[in-house]
Order: C-alpha cells, then structure tokens, then sequence
C-alpha cells in the first residue's frame, strides 16, 4: 500500500516547552511596560497576575481537548469535532487571523530594533532578510527549527536573570506590595491592564498545533501548557515588579513605548542596553520561528480535511516531512509587513485569539458535559465551572468589550469571507465534510 507522508512524530516536552516559550517572547514583558504602567497607574505586576489566574483556565481548556483530539489543527480541530465540521472551519478560518498576523508583526519589531541600529538601511532589506530566513528554516526540520530556538529562548531568559539581578541590587531598592495593590489601584484599572497583557500570553495555544509531531501528545501538551503559562507568567511577573519599583509612575518615560531602552540603561548603562537590545532582538526571532511553524500546522490541518486544496495545503514533503508549501505561503503573506505598521498588524491579531480561546472553552463544556454526560460534582467544577471562567466570565467578556474597532472590523469581514468560500465550496462540491479517527 502507498501511504502519503505525514509529519514526523519527534517531539518531547521540552521541545514543546521552547516552542510555547519561543512564541510567548519573554522579553515582550519590556514592550508593553510603559503603557500598561499607564493604564493602571503603576500596577503592573498585578495586572499580569490577575491575567495569568485568567489565562489559566483557557489554558486547561486547551489541555483538556488535545487530551481527546490530538490533532494539529488546535481551536479548528476541537469545534470540528464537537460542533460541526462546517462551524469548526469557520472557527478554523478565523483563528488563521492571529497565526497568518504574528509572523508579520515579528516581521515590523526586527526592522525596528535592526533600524535603531543601522538606520540607513530600507525597512525592505530587513524585513525581507527575515521572512527569507524563517522560510527556509522552517522548510527544513522541526528538531532543527526547535534546537535553534532553544540557544534563543535561553538567551532571553538569562537576560531577564540578569535585570532582576541588577534591578534588585540597585542602591536604595525597596520591597514593596505597590506593583501588585495599593489604596489607588482598582479592578478596572487591573482590567485595562489584563486587556492589554492577555496577548502576552499567546503561545501556549500555539503548542497544541504541534500535536501530530509530538510523542504521546494527550500527555505531553497538556503539561506542557501548563509549563508555559505557569513559566511565562511567573517571568512576567517578577521581571514587571522589580521595573515597576524602579518605575513607579509613568511620568518617569520620556516615550511610553520606547520605555524598555531607558530602564535597561537605567539598570546598567549602554553596556546592558546593547545586551537588552540584543535579546529583544532574539525575541522576535525565536516567536517569528514558531510562528511560522504554528501558522503552517493549522493550513495543513485544514487543508488535509479537504478545505483548502489538499495537494498543496495538505502536502508533507518526504525528506523533510513538513508542510513545505504552507511554510513558503506564510512566508510570502509575510511579506505584506512591508505595507503595514506595527499598530495595525497587533490589532489584527486580536479577534482570531479571542475567537479562538473562547471556541475551546465552549468545545470542552459540550464535549465532557454534554456528550460524555460527565455530570458529577467534579464534572460540574472542570466541564461546567472552569470553561466558564475562561470564556463566559468577566476576564474574557471585558476583553470582548475592549477590542479595537479595527480588528473587530476586519475580523468580521474575513470571517464572512470564510463563509462565502465556504458556501461556494460545498455548492461545488469541492470539499467534503470530512470524518476523524483519533487513536
């Protein structure tokens, strides 16, 4: 019998821990410090534990599906299976905005941070060197794409290390509860806050993508989610406090958004500085890598059930075993970063993420409670409680009131997009709803 190839199954926890890691950024905790040090008036650190107590929710959610659905499709395969297989590909569809717009927003910050650098270089030459290089990395193997990332991802943490270090030696630093409460500090200004750093948090999401390529994935994602959510957080977290220490009120930036230069060289000079400048450097390399890679998973999710062509969407290439043809898509759709700012690119990637942690909580309360009828005391508390928290509640509600009238625009129009072309698909007939086996 032919078998058509598919795609290796290679990965431990590890891998998957660096590639939630890798996507997540950690040295994204400087980029927003400013403005959300703004936005809730010098607490910052409790917001982002407000958000990670939230985020914790969809995150088991996330578990709790690839536990029964160890697809590569994520939030699209989990709507398939317990919806409907048109709904999951609309959800699929709209998902695609923040993998198809991530890529291209690590794109805009490398031209940034290699501009501040070189600034008589054309934005072109650096954003094209980019997406020509996490192309062609990614075309090649995952093990070797993961490895690469690893020596990137550690560099950022070791950074990190390095200004908690510094910051909590700085001559007349005290410890204080300040960036978490204080008489001034309200919910709503958390709230504003966590509407801003739940996209921090993108990437442990971004792992359930990886399920066909990883070992025993029913075991290996869900706690590797957790690894990464618990992780990226705890950074966040203490890296935020010891900055909002030296940083209590806004009025201290000369720039909001250029605030993470000056409490790197308030920290350690031009010396430390260039070191910081390096690793946020490296951020965008190492989430644009698994970006890529993430982006590329779900097309040929989607493409392998038939919704897109499947000799090119659905195809895995025999030596390399990766999806070639989605890898040199996203990398030429990549390209669009060149007409676009940095502020458009980030609002476009807003609805699919929201689109997509609330599908899953849906996914788990009609999987587990309505269909396998678990209905005990503790299955009111995982299948009814917990998925509420995540999607239904107050963090994620507040978020959806919060969306940009940008991105909630454009994610509307591309979702009606998907529904002609899916209209239009199946009056042809050229799709077929398709049927899952899972092992």
């Amino acid at each position: 019998m032919n078998h058509e190839p598919s795609l290796l199954k290679q990965l431990k926890l590890w891998h998957i821990v660096v590639i939630g890691l890798g996507y997540m950024a950690p040295m994204a905790v400087f980029d927003t410090f400013g403005i959300v040090t703004e936005s809730t008036d010098g607490h910052v650190s409790g917001a982002y534990a407000l958000t990670l107590i939230a985020i914790l929710f969809t995150a088991i959610s996330y578990g709790k599906m690839v536990k029964a659905f160890p697809g590569a499709g994520s939030s699209y395969t989990y709507a398939q299976q317990v919806m409907n297989p048109s709904i999951g590909f609309l959800l699929g569809w709209t998902a695609l905005l923040d993998y198809l717009f991530l890529p291209m927003i690590n794109a805009l910050l490398t031209n940034i941070y290699l501009s501040s650098l070189f600034p008589g270089v054309p934005k072109a030459v650096w954003i094209i060197s980019f997406v020509v290089i996490m192309t062609i990395m990614n075309i090649f193997s995952v093990h070797l794409t993961v490895s690469f990332g690893t020596l990137l991802v550690a560099f950022q943490i070791l950074v990190a290390i390095i200004f908690i270090i510094l910051s909590a030696t700085t001559q007349g630093q005290e410890l204080s509860f300040k960036p978490f409460i204080s008489e001034s500090v309200s919910i709503s200004l958390l709230l504003n806050g966590a509407a801003i750093l739940c996209f921090s948090f993108l990437g442990f999401d971004a792992v359930t993508t990886m399920a066909e390529e990883t070992l025993k994935p029913e075991k290996t994602i869900p706690k590797g989610i957790l690894i990464i959510a618990c992780t990226g957080g705890a950074l966040f977290i203490t890296v935020s406090y010891f900055a909002q220490l030296l940083f209590p009120s806004v009025f201290l930036f000369h720039d909001l958004e250029g605030a993470s230069a000056e409490i790197a060289y308030k920290i350690g000079g031009q010396l430390f500085q260039s070191i910081f400048v390096a690793a946020a450097l490296t951020s965008t390399i190492a989430s644009g890598l698994v970006s890529h890679m993430s982006a590329s998973r779900l097309l040929y999710a989607i493409g392998k059930d038939g919704y897109l062509p499947r000799g090119i969407f659905g195809y895995i290439h025999p030596k390399t075993k990766t999806p070639v043809w989605n890898v040199v898509i996203i990398g030429g759709l990549s390209l669009i970063s060149l007409g676009l700012s940095l502020e458009k690119a980030t609002s476009l990637i807003n609805f699919g993420a929201l689109i997509a942690f609330s599908s899953v909580n849906i996914a788990v309360f009609i999987h587990y409670f309505i269909h396998q009828n678990k209905r005990s005391f503790s299955g009111y508390i995982s299948y009814v409680l917990m998925p509420l928290l995540g999607s239904l509640f107050l963090f994620l509600f507040f978020m959806w009131l919060n969306l940009e009238t940008t991105s909630l625009f454009i994610g509307i129009v591309w979702s009606i997009i998907g529904i002609i072309y899916l209209l239009i698909a199946r009056r042809k007939n050229t799709i077929t709803i398709p049927t899952f086996h899972f092992d």
